[in-house]
C-alpha cells in the first residue's frame, strides 16, 4: 500500500478509536495516525493517501480539532493524491444532521484537488437527513458507535475492502 495517513478529530475519544481501528484494518501504521489539530502540509505532501474522519457535534457541525487542519487542507493542492472520509456520529438524537461533518472534509479534499473514494451507500442506516449524503450515498464510512456499535467492525471492513484497491 502507498504511503496512507489517517487523521482524525475527537473531542471524546470515539473518532480516535475508530481511526485507530480503521488503521489497523488496513494495515495502516499506527504513527500515521494523527490529531486533526496538529497536522502540517509538511505530513500531508508526504502522503499519498489521506484518510480524513470526524465526529458530528451540534447542527452539522465539524469537530473542533478539523477547523485548523481544514484550513491546512486547504491551502494545499491534493491532486493526484486519493482521499476517503469518515465519521462518527448519534443518529437517534441527531437524526437530521448524522454523520454531517464528513461533508466538510469531503467538499475541502474534493475542492483541493484530490481523487475521492469510499462512498457508501445509506442502505441500513436509520436517520433522517445529512449533509454528508450526496445522491443517495454517504461520501464516506458513516458510523454510530452510540447507537449501532455492534454494525461497525462490519461496516469497517466492508469499506476498507472498497478502498482498498484505490490506496495500493
Amino acid at each position: 500500500m502507498k504511503k496512507t495517513v489517517i487523521i482524525y478529530g475527537s473531542s471524546t475519544g470515539t473518532c480516535q478509536d475508530l481511526a485507530e481501528r480503521l488503521a489497523n484494518v488496513l494495515g495502516v501504521d499506527p504513527a500515521n495516525v494523527l490529531n486533526a489539530g496538529d497536522i502540517s502540509a509538511d505530513q500531508l505532501a508526504d502522503a499519498d493517501n489521506l484518510l480524513l474522519g470526524t465526529s458530528t457535534w451540534g447542527a452539522g457541525d465539524l469537530q473542533d480539532d478539523w477547523f485548523t487542519g481544514l484550513e491546512v487542507i486547504k491551502g494545499m493542492d491534493l491532486t493526484g493524491k486519493t482521499v476517503a472520509v469518515f465519521g462518527c456520529g448519534d443518529s437517534a438524537s441527531f437524526s437530521d444532521t448524522f454523520c454531517g461533518g464528513m461533508a466538510d472534509l469531503y467538499n475541502a479534499a474534493r475542492d483541493a484537488g484530490a481523487t475521492m473514494v469510499g462512498e457508501v451507500s445509506t442502505d441500513g442506516y436509520t436517520f433522517d437527513d445529512s449533509a454528508a449524503v450526496v445522491d443517495g450515498k454517504f461520501v464516506g464510512l458513516a458510523l454510530d458507535e452510540l447507537n449501532e456499535s455492534e454494525l461497525t467492525d462490519n461496516r469497517m471492513a466492508a469499506w476498507a475492502e472498497q478502498i482498498s484497491p484505490a490506496l495500493a
